[in-house]
């Protein structure tokens, strides 16, 4: 049997247009005789009427005090409404399909209400689906506790299931479909000459997802990345098979050649606040004093730089003041820049490759743009700048390491 999956996000289908080329990507792959699951988020985006975020503003409206349960079956509804109605577009176009809820087609998940974990996917009723029916429309986002709660996967929940039914039911394909053309180098709306990547990485779209690159959830990549399901991220509004997500190996047999470059791609995360603790009273155990703070307050920690003498780290700006307030009250004296921006250069060609910093340190420094931190992995270089100087360093770094190319 092949099985591929197919994932469409909320603005997939928002409109009567949009749900036209969702139909005839289906017909396509029926065409190449697969057996398909169609994954679907709720539609449209905030202020339409059954998108997510609405949903979560009419809670607001009326009286803010839903509890997390019953929030997670009221978000169900989106979901449910999408694949229903793609159910009944696909009967006029003389296509048997059904639809299944994530607890039908066999998530179980933790009672984390609002970010559920999967512990489990079981697709039999998919399976046992396929014999009447050439597609299975699955309601993204959702799972069910072993008690039989709904629950809901957080954001990007439906790249996750998407990627997670992949796996379990050893599709050839996860197809993510999205309202741009794949990934790009960099993010267009700042980088003009950003230009389409044929083929990544699972660690470089995982880095770039969670470094600010918002064309798939990183935790969707993590999934595929550990059952070795390759996974395309393309358009709605396109024929075009957009970016490749595979396994290193697997670059040697796209048509373009082999994939031979140091950065694949930059990436940031704006509005983030510096914070920096020093001890002044020789050593100690200040830097388990501060982390274990900011975990008891639930505040988010990021870019964390640790010395015999101090720490430094970044948290958002949102949070900048309650963090600091709770390093106050332990008689500590922080310090903080707000305003900040972490710039990452990202590539699986990074490692052990002499002068990558060095390229980075001569580009900024070229712009008069002052690195205020600095981190590295395998795959990824961080910069810390400030934020008025975000734009011209993503742009510089692009430039540096020809992305533009």
């Amino acid at each position: 049997m092949r099985i591929l999956v197919q994932k469409f996000g909320g603005t997939s289908l928002s409109s009567p247009q949009a749900r036209e080329h969702v139909i005839s990507h289906i017909k396509r792959e029926l065409d190449e005789n697969y057996n398909l699951v169609v994954v679907v988020s709720a539609m449209g985006r905030r202020g339409e009427p059954y998108a997510t975020d609405t949903l979560l503003e009419w809670i607001v409206q009326n009286g803010d005090a839903l509890p997390d349960r019953e929030k997670d079956l009221l978000l169900c509804c989106g979901e449910i409404i999408s694949a229903t109605t793609l159910c009944s577009l696909l009967k006029i176009e003389g296509i048997s399909s059904t639809v299944l809820t994530g607890a039908q087609a066999g998530f179980e998940t933790d009672d984390h209400h609002g970010n559920a974990r999967i512990l489990d996917v079981r697709p039999t009723r998919i399976i046992e689906e396929f014999n009447n029916h050439k597609v299975v429309i699955v309601t993204g986002f959702q799972g069910q506790t072993t008690s039989g709660d709904f629950t809901t996967l957080g954001r990007g929940g439906s790249d996750t299931s998407a990627t997670a039914l992949g796996a379990a039911l050893h599709a050839e394909m996860v197809d993510i479909y999205t309202d741009v053309n794949g990934v790009l180098t960099a993010d267009p709306r700042i980088v003009e000459d950003a230009k389409p990547l044929t083929i990544v990485s699972y660690a470089e779209i995982c880095n770039m997802a969670y470094q600010g690159a918002k064309v798939i959830h990183p935790r969707a990549v993590e999934i595929a990345m550990q059952a070795q399901i390759p996974v395309r991220i393309r358009s709605t509004f396109s024929e075009n098979e957009g970016t490749l997500v595979t396994h290193p190996e697997g670059f040697h047999d796209v048509q373009s050649g082999v994939v031979d470059r140091f950065v694949t791609g930059i990436a940031y995360v704006s509005n983030v606040t510096q914070i920096t603790v020093d001890c002044f009273d020789g050593p100690s155990n200040l830097q388990l004093k501060v982390f274990k703070s900011m975990a008891e307050n639930s505040i988010s920690v990021d870019f964390i730089n640790i010395t015999p003498t101090g720490a430094v780290y970044t948290v958002f700006d949102h949070e900048s003041e309650r963090a600091l307030s709770v390093l106050q009250e332990m008689d500590l004296r922080p310090k903080s820049l707000s305003g900040c921006a972490k710039v990452s250069v990202i590539g699986g060609g990074i490692n052990g490759v002499p002068g990558i910093m060095a390229r980075i340190v001569e580009s900024l420094t070229e712009q008069n743009i002052q690195i205020l931190q600095s981190a590295d992995s395998n795959t990824t270089i961080w910069v810390l700048v400030k934020k008025e100087d975000m734009v011209q360093s993503l742009r510089s770094l692009h430039t540096e390491f020809e992305l533009n190319r």
